[in-house]
């Protein structure tokens, strides 16, 4: 599952940073449920009352005891009314006694069964989620299962439709189950609807039946086993778009609106099947696959078996498509689960990285064999530094000491543990590391697994022992903090790399170094073990650099003393992402300092890869005036003919602090570009120099479509000059994803307003909003907004704006170095 929220802000924080919740100190252990009685089938009839927001259901659950004869039977059922409870036999309902208390529905069976004695029980009941109060959590806002959307019709705006959430264990909130992951089985279900609308469920549509009372029954049937917290149900008036992988139906269920771009932005979920089935030596194990949104949606998505539901952020428009689909991570995410979480499935909460990590890895694999080696590094490196920014150094991956199940969907269960997961492909081999996939998936399909079971499976196929990584990865906590040290001694000919370890727990960690002189390189194996270590390499003359961590695959955090000239060989030569970001990233630190950061910023704008080059146009310091004149006409180069809008965008928006008439022709055309981003920018560099032309730009473009970052830019400059009120929009938005989409325009009203009323009261809004977020996204969230009133204090104070930027001042974090 992936919970996120997506602005340019939100989608850099991470996938799942929303859902981190702290862990406390609660030392319960969280056992994995014991298995009294198996689930075989569920077999559900749907009845849908729009007016109460409620379902009218009957279901029939045939179970068999797990091992040990019983008599009773325990079923998880939230807030529902129980009108029947009855043990099925030759066709006929004889009535069981049980007792219900609201949440769990314990029934006394007509006699004790064995193992393998199956039972059929029925249950007449109705379930009315939107009077249970069931907990939620940060991540999925709360737990009531069955959501009707619009339900009467009463918003003329949105959309009236019915999905399901089923994880963690919401599911029992709409049917009565045995709501565990352990859990599998088969079902059925009967959903009856108004004829106008689309159904979605697992497996496959059986029938359609119409009803004289204007009604539609459609049944849906899932043959293989999967567990109930991956039932779905979904209704409403769709689109549906039908592709195909091999002789299986692939559908994407869009809003109408969107069916002409539903191919652009789902239509890439066949090549997507295609490879993960190709990797894994597993090809798709379901009997058809589709893709459904969904309104208010209290996630990012989720994969229920062969039915994902998406939010809604993942309808795009074509213009927001030209910059690229956002999405697209997310699809590919949701469907290695279906591998990793659906065929094979976590057997506790406690386990759950063994469906995140999977689908973590997942995204990036897609990325790394479609778009090639940098787009599958960069997804890497941006997950594990998010990780990091999550400061969840005291959270084991496999974590069976929790407050609450919500809390273990976070940074560490998908980012870290993808991370891990990256490692251990890089120790292995490619090779050893999809055999050992395919014999993990193959040993425990349609069942449940721990993390031991992965061990095995990399044992058996390696015939190494791993102990030692699981230990330290998968039932520890924390990573590596390393102080990397060079050296050169010119009598012995001897490199030396030394490397401390600044952590009371002692890591393990084979890792590449790479020596290289002049064009050559030489690759030495090591394995760092104890607090301090120093390894020695020949070298006739002094190495232009050593590359410790070499494919750069630690899941880490390394201060390495390196110099300029040492991380511009790095860029030029050593050519992964990673090695090539670093050198960005130190020349942005050292711009001020030395001719040779220039040069490295200078030729990142060239970088073949697009991300790099959108990141050093944005780290271009044009206070420095040397690099300001040297960065011009590759920024104009970029900004006029950059094949990727992204990278456009960003040199628009540096040339638009250059704040020169030259640009004016270039951002007057811009503002009509298809891409928002791009347009966006251009209309704020516009405004910069021009405030009377920026403003009728966005007086005529406010009259046409626009979203993002270019809809938050009219606001912006049409508030600037009309004095409409940008900031109190600001404060009354709810928290959650459109909120931080306004936080672009808010920005830029800031930078343009020359009221100190309305800037006192804009920057009281970045802060209060400040205090909104979560404990668990302050650290990667606050520091980018103060950075970002940073700059715009710099600005005022550069223009004389002296009382704005004192303003400003008093509201930055002194301890921050503001």
């Amino acid at each position: 599952m992936v919970r996120i929220f997506l602005t340019a802000l939100w989608v850099a924080v991470s996938f799942v940073s929303f859902a981190q919740n702290p862990s406390g100190s609660q030392k319960v252990y969280q056992a994995t449920a014991e298995k009294v009685n198996d689930l075989v089938h569920t077999k559900l009839d749907a009845k849908f009352d729009y007016s109460k927001s409620q379902l009218n259901g009957k279901v029939w659950i045939t179970l068999k005891p797990h091992f040990y004869p019983t008599d009773s039977l325990v079923l998880d059922g939230k807030g529902m009314d129980i009108h029947e409870v009855a043990l099925v036999r030759n066709g006929k309902n004889n009535r069981l006694i049980y007792v219900y208390d609201g949440m769990l529905l314990r029934i006394r069976l007509d006699r004790t069964y064995r193992n393998q004695e199956q039972y059929t029980v029925y249950i007449d009941y109705t379930a009315k989620p939107d009077e249970y109060t069931g907990k939620g959590s940060a991540a999925i806002t709360d737990a009531k299962g069955l959501y009707f959307i619009n339900p009467r019709g009463e918003d003329k705006d949105k959309p009236t439709q019915i999905w399901t959430q089923g994880e963690t264990e919401a599911t029992s909130v709409w049917v009565p189950t045995i709501d565990k992951p352990n859990q599998k089985t088969t079902d059925e279900i009967y959903m009856t609807v108004p004829s106008k609308y689309v159904t979605l469920s697992n497996g496959k549509m059986v029938s359609q039946k119409k009803n004289a009372d204007g009604t539609r029954t459609d049944y849906w049937k899932m043959d293989l086993p999967h567990s109930p917290y991956l039932f779905f149900m979904g209704v409403g008036d769709y689109a549906v778009i039908k592709d195909k992988y091999k002789d299986k139906e692939v559908s994407y269920y869009v809003e109408k609106e969107y069916a002409p771009v539903a191919r652009r932005i789902f239509g890439n979920t066949p090549d997507m099947i295609a490879l993960f089935s190709k990797l894994t030596g597993v090809d798709y194990p379901w009997a058809k696959y589709a893709q459904i949104v969904g309104r208010d949606y209290v996630s990012g998505a989720m994969e229920n078996t062969t039915a994902t539901l998406h939010q809604e952020s993942a309808q795009q428009d074509a213009r927001e498509l030209a910059d690229g689909n956002r999405w697209e991570t997310v699809i590919s995410h949701e469907l290695f689960h279906q591998w990793f979480g659906d065929y094979v499935t976590t057997e506790s909460w406690s386990n759950i990285s063994l469906n995140e990590s999977f689908a973590t890895i997942g995204s990036q694999l897609w990325n790394e064999f479609h778009y090639g080696k940098d787009a599958g590094d960069a997804e890497r490196y941006g997950s594990i530094q998010q990780y990091i920014a999550s400061h969840s150094e005291n959270k084991d991956l496999i974590r069976f000491y929790y407050n609450d199940k919500e809390d273990v969907f976070d940074a560490v269960s998908y980012n870290k543990g993808g991370g891990i997961l990256q490692m251990l492909r890089n120790f292995v081999g490619d090779s050893a590391f999809l055999k050992s996939l395919n014999l993990y998936l193959n040993t425990n399909k349609f069942k449940s697994a721990e993390a031991h079971n992965l061990r095995l499976a990399f044992e058996e196929v390696t015939g190494k022992d791993l102990n030692w990584f699981f230990n330290q990865w998968y039932f520890g906590n924390g990573h590596p903090n390393l102080n990397i040290t060079y050296g050169y001694n010119n009598n012995s000919k001897q490199a030396t790399v030394v490397v401390e370890q600044n952590t009371d727990k002692i890591w393990t960690l084979p890792v590449k170094i790479d020596v290289w002189q002049g064009n050559n390189v030489e690759t030495h194996q090591v394995w760092v073990k104890n607090k301090k270590d120093t390894f020695s390499f020949p070298a006739t003359s002094k190495p232009n650099l050593i590359n410790f961590d070499a494919d750069k695959i630690l899941v880490a955090q390394k201060t390495e003393n390196k110099t300029i000239e040492e991380y511009q060989f790095q860029q030029q030569h050593a050519k992964n992402y990673v090695d090539r970001r670093e050198a960005i990233d130190a020349a942005n630190k050292n711009q001020g300092k030395s001719p040779i950061a220039a040069a490295i910023l200078l030729q990142g704008m060239r970088d073949p890869f697009a991300p790099l080059r959108a990141l050093a146009a944005t780290s271009v310091d044009i206070s420095n005036d040397d690099l300001k004149s040297s960065a011009a006409p590759v920024l104009l180069q970029l900004a006029q003919n950059d094949p990727k809008r992204t990278v456009k965008a960003a040199a628009i928006a540096k040339l638009g602090n250059y704040k020169s008439e030259q640009y004016v022709s270039l951002f007057r055309n811009a503002v009509n570009d298809s891409s928002y981003s791009v347009a966006g920018n251009a209309l704020e560099a516009l405004n910069k120099i021009d405030t009377a032309a920026a403003f009728m730009e966005a007086s005529r473009l406010s009259k046409m479509p626009s979203k993002g970052k270019l809809a938050g830019s009219i606001k912006a400059v049409m508030s600037s000059k009309s004095g409409s009120d940008v900031v109190k929009d600001f404060i009354n938005l709810p928290f959650g994803q459109s909120k931080f989409q306004a936080l672009d325009g808010l920005f830029e009203f800031l930078e343009t307003t020359n009221s100190i009323d309305e800037l006192k009261r804009g920057v009281d809004a970045v802060i209060a909003f400040e205090g909104q977020l979560p404990e668990s996204l302050r650290d990667q969230v606050v520091p980018a907004l103060n950075n970002a009133l940073k700059e715009i204090q710099k600005e005022k104070a550069s223009n004389g704006q002296k009382e704005q930027a004192d303003y400003i001042e008093s509201k930055l974090p002194k301890e921050k170095g503001f």
